[in-house]
């Protein structure tokens, strides 16, 4: 997901929030510090590219609401250097859905998550491009994503760590249901995503990404909805809901990974406020965007091609969720 969008707010000072959820939330905040520390401690930040400028050839604007597709892949992309290593992985985790545990943290609770794209999109163009109401205005249905220099693509990425977040949830206890698993053609589009989550009455959605940006752009962050009231927009309730699961999952994700907030978006909280994306616009349930890392930088894409990162990327975010719904 490229960033050339007038839409993104300064990070807005925090209510005051009372009882456990102060301090889970100021847990997760120290924590997130404390992974970025040690991460500017032992990596290269990777500094020096452009901040928010794709490679003009992969610049493409944003997911979930019209980015532009990266050259057309195979729909199952070329593996990277680190292909066994994902077959070993597959297997151990595993990639079908199971019936959610008797009990367990979260019995009862809903979650929808949404695997950014669709390995097939690229073959759908006319589909693809339609054009959909997000209430702000219309914007393409989806897009086919981006990939890595080698051809991982993106849509590839977001099943298996979405089906490796599902495996995490269910254990939990939650109800876990995909936007889309692989099953379908091409899609769905940001509106159905949109209404998926709405009307499973999700207690959390969250659509899983990996960015197409400049190389030397480096970390992930979370993509949080801003207020909106639009045409059959209205983002109003969800909004405050929205940040705390974002702030959860970014806390976590850090924690598990060992990766660093954005370099590039953010001002280095790893948390972005949009209006542009439909998948956020038209949801009436708390809902979040995560880019796991930048596929056009070497050594992230090192990274998201790595099966146990790719582990231990859904084990943050299902600790975020987790977090979140325990309150």
């Amino acid at each position: 997901m490229s960033y050339a969008f007038p839409d993104s707010d300064p990070r807005p000072p925090h209510r005051p929030r009372r009882g456990p959820l102060t301090v889970a939330v100021a847990a997760s905040v120290a924590a997130a510090l404390a992974g970025w520390l040690v991460w500017q401690a032992v990596a290269d930040s990777g500094e020096g590219g452009t901040p928010g400028a794709a490679p003009s050839s992969q610049q493409r604007p944003s997911t979930g609401a019209g980015a532009s597709a990266s050259p057309a892949p195979s729909d199952q992309g070329t593996p990277d250097e680190s292909a066994d290593e994902d077959k070993n992985d597959d297997k151990a985790t595993g990639t079908t859905s199971s019936a959610p545990a008797a009990t367990g943290p979260l019995k009862g609770k809903v979650v929808v998550i949404d695997p950014g794209h669709n390995p097939g999109n690229f073959r759908h163009t006319a589909e693809i491009n339609r054009l959909v109401d997000i209430g702000t205005n219309r914007k393409a249905c989806d897009t086919t994503g981006t990939s890595t220099n080698s051809g991982y693509t993106e849509a590839r990425f977001t099943l298996d760590v979405s089906r490796r977040l599902r495996t995490l949830l269910e254990k939990q206890g939650a109800t876990v249901r995909f936007t889309q698993d692989g099953d379908r053609a091409w899609g769905p589009c940001v509106d159905e995503r949109a209404r998926i989550g709405n009307k499973a009455h999700a207690d959390a959605v969250v659509s899983v990404h990996a960015d197409g940006s400049a190389a030397g752009n480096r970390g992930f962050h979370v993509i949080l909805p801003g207020s909106v009231k639009a045409g059959i927009a209205d983002t109003r309730a969800i909004v405050g809901p929205s940040r705390e699961l974002g702030e959860r999952i970014a806390g976590n994700f850090v924690r598990a990974t060992g990766s660093a907030p954005s370099n590039y978006v953010g001002n280095g909280t790893g948390l972005v406020v949009r209006r542009d994306l439909g998948g956020l616009n038209l949801s009436t349930v708390p809902k979040v965007f995560i880019e796991c890392g930048n596929m056009r930088d070497s050594k992230d894409a090192a990274l998201l091609t790595s099966g146990a990162w790719r582990q231990k990327a859904a084990q943050g975010i299902s600790e975020g969720i987790v977090s979140f719904l325990r309150g």
